[in-house]
C-alpha cells in the first residue's frame, strides 16, 4: 500500500476519492446534519493536516483514506511480515 500526496491529485480527483469514502463509510457526524460539502471540507482539513492520508493498494487496486496511524500500523505490519519471510 502506498501514500498518495492529496497534491498530486488534480483538484476533481481529489473530490472523487473524498467523496467516495465519504459515501462509502457513512462517516457519523453526531446528531446533526452536515452538508456533503461541509464533510468534504472536514476531511480535506484533515489530509491538508497529516491526520489522514490517501493510500493505494496496488495489488487490489483500491484507493483508500486511513488515519496516519492506521497506515502507519499498516507500514510496520507489512515490514515485519516481509523481513520473516527472507
Amino acid at each position: 500500500m502506498i501514500e498518495i500526496p492529496p497534491k498530486l491529485l488534480p483538484e476533481g480527483t481529489l473530490v472523487a476519492v473524498i467523496e467516495e469514502y465519504i459515501l462509502r463509510e457513512g462517516t457519523d457526524y453526531g446528531s446533526q446534519e452536515v452538508s456533503l460539502e461541509n464533510k468534504i471540507s472536514q476531511v480535506r482539513r484533515q489530509l491538508n493536516g497529516g491526520d489522514i492520508v490517501i493510500t493505494f493498494d496496488p495489488v487490489t487496486e483500491n484507493c483508500t483514506l486511513l488515519t496516519r496511524r492506521q497506515f502507519n500500523r499498516y507500514q510496520q505490519e507489512h515490514l515485519v511480515a516481509t523481513e520473516g519471510q527472507g
